[in-house]
């Protein structure tokens, strides 16, 4: 095989040549051209991507066939759990840490149920641990299979279904109801299914793209997912005032001030409606605190946590950019004096990290969630009542920026001005917050009764 890192790519065009609409993608190893026709303009686009992305990485290309490595090795997979490595070799370097594990989650449900009747079948959760740890991991990452796993591993590889199997309907719902269970055999939550049905509709759709499937066979198979629903309760936003004994009751949890150092960061969630991992990347350098009235927050940065495993760095809180922005966007965020004092009066009490973090652990490290989620389950006991306890009000650190954005909207804040705080687009802002607006109902009805009138 002839390889070459001499690639030029070519705008997508329009093939004028088919009487049906259809898309030409056409690029270039060592001057010999390639091409590659679909049938959409965005199959197109996402098989360009991949090739850029390939290139990017600094693959080599085989000349006849134009293909990088990866695809060439996705191509000579015979079984779906080998097509399966190639795909996650290939989307692993310009995936974020959450969408790898998010990947291998998917994964790792559904690979079991693609398996051909074999005996000595290992039990689900030795299949998933198998698969999550060693199995879904790329060359470069992936650990020395340790002695109890290796016959698990062995008998997943001996029994695989080939690939075209996945052309079979029969296949392919074993493999959707396979996501619609957990391991216990109890129904998987309604966004579990969906988020998991997504990445397994992407693989296919990749061997579409490399022509080892004609089509995607999820497209033929009539099978309905729980319907989701991706609006907030409104039962679990507090009123300012349980915020506020919520905020004072984390002061009192823990030793050596283990609650009053966390207390700015629940209050960044409330009074700023920070996401956790914002809240957890933020530092004195983003904080623009006047001496008297309004201050404000400059974010750029999060530190969402992962397992190691899908980390470049091996750090379970890589630093990110903003969610669902680029990584060069930042979101200004003004903040009200409440806040303001409670951020400089953290300052003067607990300094900061070497690199500005205000929050940190007692060893100088990112604050991890289990840390400040044990802290806010000891607050709500100390700040609610039992029937509160029980209840699902503010029952996790999340449900304070769910509080602040209700808050906004009930004040009359327009929509655009909540979004831009928030980081959210407007059209998914009203959509998940449709619930917790109140009392617009009543001035709604009056300005329509009062242009009636007149």
């Amino acid at each position: 095989m002839t390889t070459s890192y001499d690639v030029k790519f070519f705008e997508i065009s329009r093939n004028k040549s088919s009487k049906t609409p259809s898309y030409v993608v056409r690029w270039s190893v060592a001057r010999k051209r390639s091409s590659k026709t679909y049938r959409t303009k965005a199959l197109a686009e996402s098989f360009l991507s991949d090739l850029r992305q390939a290139a990017k990485r600094g693959e080599a290309f085989d000349v006849e066939t134009g293909l990088p490595a990866s695809m060439l090795k996705a191509k000579d997979s015979r079984t779906v759990l080998e097509f399966a490595r190639a795909f996650i070799e290939m989307k692993w370097p310009h995936a974020a840490a959450k969408s790898r594990d998010s990947i291998s989650d998917a994964l790792a449900t559904v690979l079991p149920a693609l398996t051909k009747e074999r005996a000595g079948r290992p039990d689900g959760r030795a299949l998933r641990t198998a698969l999550r740890k060693y199995v879904l991991l790329p060359e470069g990452k992936r650990p020395k299979t340790p002695p109890e796993h290796v016959s698990t591993v062995a008998w997943l590889e001996a029994a695989s279904l080939g690939l075209s199997s996945l052309e079979e309907t029969k296949t392919i719902r074993l493999a959707l109801d396979a996501l619609a269970l957990c391991l216990d055999g109890k129904a998987a939550a309604p966004t579990t299914i969906a988020r998991k049905r997504a990445v397994f509709h992407a693989l296919p759709e990749y061997a579409v793209e490399l022509d080892e499937l004609p089509s995607n066979p999820l497209h033929k198979v009539r099978w309905k997912p729980p319907k989701t629903t991706d609006t907030v309760d409104p039962r679990v936003a507090v009123n300012p005032r349980q915020a506020q004994e919520l905020l004072t009751a984390v002061t009192y949890v823990g030793r050596r001030g283990r609650g009053r150092r966390l207390m700015a960061l629940f209050a960044c969630m409330y009074y700023a409606a920070l996401r956790p991992a914002e809240a957890v990347g933020l530092r004195v350098q983003d904080c623009h605190l006047s001496a008297s009235g309004w201050g404000r927050l400059t974010i750029d940065v999060s530190r969402p946590e992962v397992n190691t495993h899908w980390t470049d760095s091996g750090d379970a809180h890589e630093e990110r950019g903003l969610k669902h922005r680029g990584r060069a966007d930042v979101r200004v965020v003004p903040i009200p004096p409440d806040l303001v004092k409670i951020l400089r009066q953290h300052i003067e009490e607990f300094g900061t990290a070497k690199d500005g973090r205000l929050f940190r652990s007692e060893r100088d490290g990112v604050v991890a969630s289990t840390a400040y989620t044990e802290v806010w389950q000891q607050a709500r006991l100390l700040a609610f009542t039992p029937a509160q306890v029980a209840s699902p009000l503010a029952k996790r650190p999340y449900d304070l920026r769910h509080a602040a954005v209700s808050l906004w909207l009930n004040a009359g804040v327009p929509a655009p001005d909540v979004a831009e705080r928030a980081g959210h687009g407007v059209d998914v802002l009203l959509r998940v917050y449709a619930k917790c607006i109140d009392g617009q109902q009543e001035i709604a009805n009056k300005r329509i009764g009062d242009a009636l009138a007149a």
